[in-house]
């Protein structure tokens, strides 16, 4: 028996965030799962950010699969295992190779996944359990994504909330550079923001958070300068952008406090972006002159336009992705010498199990259990059937051939490994 990757995971497309939340652990808990899935001679990933927790082993055997459901049960109950999806052989390579290349995120293109499956591939090989084939597996999936981010434009259009707020005040200001901004609030979508306004141009960063320490602490991880939080008004006075992303359950921005800041700052422009929910900046500041003020509302249409520019991009990349993964399974079986045959129904299968799974997870209404299994057995009579003729004529090629022709040909034409010359058996 062939070793295989197996996925079980849960991410923002299975799983509410409340579930999100309660299998996000730390480090050394993360470095405890690795050690016991990633037992000798099995090979572990463990990859946790705040859109996905997935599991990862390779080796050999159903108890691959039993392991990582006793170890999502242990961590997040029943419950967690009812919201988990699960990938094997082939469409778990193709899952971890799309989570990589950001095909699989909230907002397709972000590049934040990239180093957090980076870090986790690191945690791994520092607890011993990721080693020989796992590293070559996560080695192709990093290659593929690198190829995404440069050879397409799946990046590049602004469709993070933080990265269209920016694009929204570049608008309004004819670009940021020379520009001041202040950050009201210190978590990630805030530094996230600071990063990308940075990038953008602004000469200034600000931060105020109603913890001084945090506001240091963001402030100096992106060249800024800490204000302390009250009162509001003399941090809104020399900002050209303001970002809030606070956790406040009623608006710290009133319009009486950006009326009373207008004079002090001559009239200025002021842009607020507003990516708190509940919102941090009351409606009716948008009534001021000069002021501009964006909710999440508002920043989510651009978001939307943009995904849709992103759309022709998506489908470049994944070709790549599919050229990639197709590179290392020929790698793979060079290696391991897998017959053509068996070679050709492992990736006709693979194909529709992720065809299947996405044209599922597609449909405006849900089918039913049964419906779904009708589905199910309607592909894979296809495959079949398809792949029946090819199958009867491979089996009739003397598999002990110096050379094998006809392996040799499928082999080329579906990229297989056309190292190896054995037809193999399969099942029909």
């Amino acid at each position: 028996m062939s070793s295989i990757l197996v996925c079980l995971g849960i991410s923002h497309k299975t799983a509410p965030v409340a579930l999100r939340e309660r299998l996000a652990l730390t480090v050394e808990r993360q470095s405890e799962v690795l050690e016991r899935v990633g037992a000798s001679p099995a090979e572990a990933l463990f990859v946790s950010t705040c859109n996905r927790v997935e599991l990862y082993a390779f080796g050999m055997g159903d108890s691959l699969e039993e392991r990582l459901r006793a170890e999502l049960t242990g961590l997040g109950g029943e419950e967690a295992l009812s919201h988990a999806y699960l990938h094997r052989g082939e469409a778990a390579l193709l899952h971890l190779f799309r989570v990589a290349a950001s095909l699989d995120s909230m907002v397709v293109g972000e590049p934040q996944i990239l180093g957090q499956v980076k870090d986790a591939f690191e945690l791994a090989q520092r607890v011993g359990a990721a080693r020989a084939e796992l590293a070559r597996v996560c080695a192709a999936a990093f290659a593929a994504a690198k190829r995404v981010r440069t050879e397409t434009d799946v990046g590049r259009a602004a469709t993070s909330m933080a990265a269209a707020a920016v694009q929204l005040a570049s608008k309004i200001f004819g670009g940021l550079h020379g520009k001041t901004v202040l950050l009201v609030g210190a978590g990630e979508m805030s530094e996230l923001a600071g990063r990308h306004l940075a990038s953008a141009g602004a000469r200034r960063l600000l931060v105020t958070n109603r913890t001084q320490e945090r506001a240091e602490a963001l402030a100096q991880a992106l060249g800024g300068e800490a204000l302390p939080f009250y009162p509001l008004e003399d941090a809104l006075r020399p900002a050209d952008v303001v970002v809030c992303t606070t956790a406040s359950p009623s608006p710290i921005i009133t319009r009486e406090m950006v009326a009373g800041t207008l004079r002090a700052r001559r009239h200025r422009p002021l842009f607020l972006v507003d990516l708190a929910v509940p919102r941090d900046v009351e409606p009716e500041v948008n009534s001021l002159d000069n002021v501009y003020a964006y909710d999440v509302d508002d920043i989510q249409k651009v978001v939307a336009e943009n995904t849709a520019l992103r759309a022709d991009a998506a489908a470049r990349a994944e070709t790549l992705v599919a050229e990639d993964l197709a590179r290392y399974l020929r790698e793979r079986a060079l290696r391991e010498g897998v017959p053509v045959l068996a070679q050709l129904r492992a990736r006709a299968e693979a194909i529709r199990k992720a065809e299947l799974e996405r044209g599922l997870a597609n449909l405006p209404t849900p089918l039913t259990d049964a419906q779904a299994a009708v589905v199910a057995a309607m592909t894979s009579a296809i495959v079949n059937k398809v792949l029946h003729q090819p199958t009867v004529k491979l089996r009739a090629v003397n598999p002990g051939e110096a050379l094998n022709p006809l392996a040799e040909a499928v082999a080329e034409l579906f990229g297989l490994d056309s190292a190896s010359r054995r037809t193999g058996s399969g099942e029909s």
